[in-house]
C-alpha cells in the first residue's frame, strides 16, 4: 500500500491524500486551503499527474477537504467522484460559493489565477457525482478494469459525526489489507449531530485526524453550550443585539439548535434570527434530510419552528442595532465582503452589544485578530478597515465538531491498526498524539508523512 500527503504545508489547509491498492488508486479528499490565495492553496496534483486515478473520495463538505475537486478533474477527468448521499445535496453549492467568493478576490486583491474554476465548469462535473449511503460496501475501480476483470478494491462510508453527510471512509483490497481514514470526525455528541459511528470499525492502517491535540482542556460540550445559552438569555434581558460569526455548515445548526431549545424551554422570547443566505440554504437541507441523520430532536425542523430571516444584500445596513436582535451570520472567521466582517465594525462601536464566539478562527484572519485585540486599545483588523478599536463585549466559547484528543487515543485502541498516519494537525498537535500513541499502544507504528511525502507499508502476517 503506498500513501502519499498530497497538503503542500505542514497544516491544517489542502487536505488531500494519495492511496494506492494493489495498483488501484484513489483520492481522499480535494481540499482548497481557506487561508491562502491562488494556486499556492491547491493540493500538490502534479505529483501524481501520470497516475490513472480510478476515483476521488470526498469525507465532508468543508472547503479544506472539498474545494479543490473541479481542478483534480482537470488533472484526472476520467475518475469518478464519491460522497455520502448527504454530501451530494450540499457539494455543488458550496462549489458555486467558491468560484463567487474567487471571482471578488480576483479583482479586490489582484489575483490574475482567479477564479481556479468556473460555475459552468461545476455544472458541467455534476453529473460525475455519486451519492451512497453510509455503511454501504462499494467498488471503485474504473469501468475499464471491471470489463478486464480484475477484483476491485471496496469503500465504505461510515457517520463521523462532524457535520451533516461528514463520512469516514474504510478502504478494503482484495488481498484483506486495509486502510480507514477519519477525516473530521466528533466522537462525542453535540448538540444536534450524534456522535461518530466508528466503534466497530478495524484496519490495518489508521488514517488519523489531530486538530485537538494540541488542545489540553476538555471542556464538556454540554456545559459550554449551556454557558452560551446565559450569555444569550442574559442579552435578551438587557435588550441587546448579539453577533454569532459562524461557519455556514454545521455550526449554524449547531447554534440554532441552541437558540430553538432556549425558546421552546421559554428561556428566552421567540425572537426573528438573522442568518447568511450560504447558512440559510444549508439549514433548508438539514430540515430536508432529518429522517436520514444521526442525530438528537429528529423532528426539529428549524424552518417551521424558528423566524428566520436571510441577510439580504444591503440590508444591514438598514437594521438598527438599538433593538435586541440575534444574528447568526457566516463567515466564521470574518473575512472582508461579508455581512459578519460589516456587521462587526457596527457591533466594536456600542459598548452593549456582544460577540459570541463560537468556534475556530485563524489568528490572522479579522475575527482571530478581533478575539485578540485589547479592549479599547486600536489594532489592524482587515484591509478594509485597517485599525480599529473594539468597544463592545466579547465571549469565547470552546465548542467544536472534532475530537477531543483524549478521545482519538482511545479511538486508536477500537481500530487497533498496526500503523497509524497523522492529519490534519498542526506539529504540537500531532507530536503530542504520537507520543500518547507510543506510551499507551508501543506495538502500534506511528507515522507522520510530510508534505508531499509518499510512503509505502508493507505489513507482514
Amino acid at each position: 500500500m503506498t500513501i502519499g500527503n498530497l497538503n503542500p504545508n505542514n497544516e491544517i489547509g489542502a487536505s488531500a491524500w494519495f492511496v494506492e491498492m494493489e495498483n488501484n488508486r484513489i483520492l481522499l479528499d480535494c481540499g482548497l486551503h481557506p487561508g491562502i490565495l491562488g494556486t499556492t492553496a491547491l493540493p500538490c496534483f502534479d505529483l501524481i499527474s501520470n497516475e490513472k486515478l480510478d476515483a476521488i473520495a470526498i469525507t465532508h463538505c468543508h472547503q479544506d477537504h472539498c474545494g479543490s475537486i473541479p481542478v483534480a478533474m482537470q488533472y484526472f477527468p476520467s475518475a469518478a467522484v464519491l460522497m455520502t448521499e448527504l454530501s451530494y445535496h450540499i457539494l455543488p453549492r458550496i462549489l458555486h460559493n467558491s468560484v463567487n467568493v474567487m471571482k471578488y478576490q480576483a479583482v479586490e486583491k489582484n489575483i490574475p489565477e482567479y477564479p481556479l474554476y468556473t460555475h459552468e465548469e461545476v455544472m458541467a462535473l455534476e453529473p460525475r457525482f455519486q451519492g451512497f449511503r453510509y455503511n454501504r460496501e462499494i467498488e471503485w475501480i474504473s469501468f475499464s478494469k471491471t470489463c478486464l476483470g480484475i477484483e476491485s478494491p471496496t469503500l465504505e462510508f461510515i457517520d463521523a459525526g462532524h457535520t451533516l453527510g461528514s463520512a469516514g471512509i474504510l478502504l478494503r483490497s482484495p488481498n484483506g489489507e486495509s486502510l480507514f481514514y477519519t477525516g473530521d470526525c466528533c466522537l462525542h455528541d453535540q448538540t444536534l449531530l450524534r456522535k461518530a459511528r466508528f466503534d466497530d470499525v478495524h484496519a490495518d492502517v489508521l488514517l488519523m485526524e489531530t486538530t485537538r491535540g494540541d488542545h489540553a482542556n476538555i471542556v464538556d460540550h454540554k456545559t459550554e453550550m449551556e454557558r452560551l445559552g446565559e450569555a444569550i438569555i442574559q442579552a435578551q434581558k438587557d435588550k441587546r443585539s448579539v453577533l454569532i460569526p459562524v461557519f455556514a455548515l454545521g455550526r449554524t445548526q449547531e447554534i440554532l439548535t441552541e437558540l430553538a431549545l432556549l425558546m421552546g424551554n421559554d428561556k428566552i422570547l421567540p425572537q426573528k434570527i438573522y442568518i447568511g443566505g450560504l447558512g440559510r440554504h444549508f439549514t433548508d437541507v438539514y430540515d430536508l434530510t432529518a429522517s436520514r441523520t444521526n442525530r438528537n430532536y429528529s423532528k426539529l425542523k428549524f424552518g417551521e419552528l424558528m423566524d428566520l430571516q436571510t441577510i439580504e444584500p444591503g440590508s444591514l445596513s438598514k437594521i438598527r442595532l438599538s433593538k435586541p436582535h440575534i444574528f447568526v451570520l457566516t463567515a466564521g472567521m470574518m473575512n472582508e465582503n461579508t455581512p459578519t466582517h460589516d456587521l462587526a465594525l457596527r457591533f466594536m462601536k456600542d459598548p452593549e452589544l456582544s460577540i459570541l464566539f463560537v468556534g475556530y478562527a485563524a489568528p490572522d484572519s479579522p475575527a482571530g485578530r478581533l478575539k485578540a485585540a485589547v479592549q479599547g486599545e486600536p489594532f489592524f483588523f482587515s484591509e478594509f478597515a485597517k485599525e480599529v478599536v473594539c468597544h463592545c463585549k466579547r465571549e469565547d466559547f470552546d465548542l467544536t465538531g472534532h475530537a477531543y484528543r483524549d478521545e482519538l487515543i482511545d479511538l486508536v485502541g477500537k481500530v487497533s491498526p498496526k500503523t497509524v498516519i497523522l492529519t490534519h494537525g498542526s506539529p504540537d498537535a500531532k507530536a503530542w498524539i504520537q507520543e500518547n500513541i507510543r506510551r499507551r499502544y508501543p506495538n502500534i507504528q506511528v507515522l507522520d508523512p510530510q508534505p508531499k511525502e509518499f510512503i509505502t507499508i508493507e505489513h507482514t502476517a
